[in-house]
């Protein structure tokens, strides 16, 4: 026994099989037919909804479900229907609208060459507008980088977002800041971080201060399903079921990380949904471009959570209908046809037909809500374009680079502040 633990790779003696190294593969590459019939898609009305403080194992099922609310007839099914009033469903319409058009031309901006990056979320925006409606607005935002959609929601002004991505003169952050790596206080909207998962114990640990300061509000942070491999995501799951955290984690499901599908994160084992099971967290799985049941799933979370039920994880299961970022060529590595296949549809369109179907809604709205969303971002473009773009040289003062950090700026620092600024009026004069 012991010569045969002994023996080395490729030695005889034994008739055990050959093991195999297993590396996922996409469905669907470059130029394939794409066929989505093996998703399990519920019926819209199906899911049952537990109270909100029941045991975590009681929403097992639902970790493995997909909690829907609209259906093919543009109707409202089923105990997860949030019952809004027309105007909140003109209101959560407008904003998706709003930020698809903040997104189509800040894309078009950074192709002129007026930003170095940025990244949309065409197909999302229900996963942040209408989960960020269902929160208080001073309840702590930690978001990844494709929820714009909430800071929108929340009022700030679009003059400040572009000013960040422009990171001009009139960037409240000063440019030290990637493009779209907002912040705001005053909006309960943590700055984001361009480094993956950092947000998800961050968001747990302000929610654990939260309660030991007996306060009222909740965390939710927000995470790419690509992310949910990282370490930070699984301790920030751990602390949150042991301190009983008053945190939601969302984790938008699009199917790709960059090129590199959900199965290299796990997805090909169990929705991600489960995770939170794992950790005896209650767990939600809820289709993400239904505006209606993504409401109504952080409604749920956020009720739990002030009630101090603890945290839930929610996957929201949507699509990313384009590139990663502007850096990114989805065409390199996935069919074309993907998006248009795409089974659960466009949250913007599925909320525009429901409103239609209530009768408070028409086609003629719709186009002129659209024309106005975009006049309404290039009044803004144009407007923070006055503090400069790209290249320009329309910033904040040199000397900025060296502050904010100490309270009363050391000598050694003034020093090379002085330094820096000689040397690049020298090369630099008419700057």
């Amino acid at each position: 026994m012991a010569d045969e633990m002994s023996s080395g790779p490729g030695q005889a003696g034994h008739n055990r099989p050959a093991l195999q190294f297993y590396v996922p593969e996409p469905k669907f590459r470059p130029g394939d037919t794409v066929d989505f019939s093996d998703l399990r898609i519920s019926r819209p009305g199906e899911q049952a909804r537990p109270d909100e403080t029941c045991a975590p194992i009681d929403t097992q099922g639902l970790a493995n479900d997909l909690i829907r609310v609209l259906g093919d007839d543009n109707a409202a099914h089923g105990p997860w229907d949030p019952k809004l009033g027309p105007e909140t469903l003109r209101q959560m319409l407008r904003t998706m609208a709003l930020t698809r058009a903040f997104d189509e031309r800040m894309y078009r901006g950074q192709r002129q060459g007026k930003t170095s990056f940025y990244m949309k979320c065409t197909g999302e925006e229900a996963t942040s507008v209408a989960a960020g409606m269902a929160l208080a607005a001073d309840d702590m935002v930690f978001p990844s980088y494709r929820q714009q959609g909430i800071l929108i929601a929340r009022g700030y002004p679009l003059v400040e977002m572009i000013n960040q991505i422009y990171s001009n003169r009139g960037d409240k952050l000063k440019g030290r800041q990637l493009p779209i790596m907002y912040s705001s206080r005053a909006h309960s909207f943590f700055t984001i971080s361009g480094n993956l998962a950092t947000q998800t114990p961050q968001a747990v640990g302000w929610a654990m201060a939260s309660a030991m300061r007996s306060d009222s509000r909740i965390a939710a942070t927000w995470v790419g399903e690509g992310s949910t491999a990282e370490g930070d995501f699984h301790a920030a799951c751990l602390f949150a079921a042991v301190y009983n955290a008053p945190v939601i984690l969302n984790v938008v499901n699009n199917q790709w990380a960059i090129s590199s599908f959900s199965g290299f994160a796990g997805g090909e084992r169990a929705t991600f949904a489960a995770r939170g099971v794992g950790y005896g967290i209650a767990s939600l799985r809820v289709d993400g471009n239904d505006a209606l049941a993504v409401y109504a799933a952080e409604q749920w979370a956020a009720n739990r959570a002030r009630a101090n039920g603890g945290p839930t994880v929610i996957e929201h299961f949507s699509y990313r209908a384009e590139g990663h970022s502007t850096s990114d060529d989805p065409s390199q590595y996935r069919s074309a046809q993907e998006r248009n296949e795409w089974p659960l549809g466009d949250p913007i369109t599925r909320l525009k037909d429901h409103l239609i179907h209530l009768g408070e809604w028409d086609e003629d709205r719709q186009q002129q809500l659209d024309l106005d969303c975009a006049e309404q971002v290039k009044a803004a473009t144009k407007e923070a374009e006055k503090n400069g773009v790209l290249g320009h040289g329309m910033h904040h003062p040199f000397h900025t680079m060296f502050e904010d950090v100490f309270e009363e700026l050391p000598w050694h620092l003034e020093e090379q502040a002085a330094q820096a600024i000689r040397e690049r009026k020298i090369k630099w004069p008419q700057a």
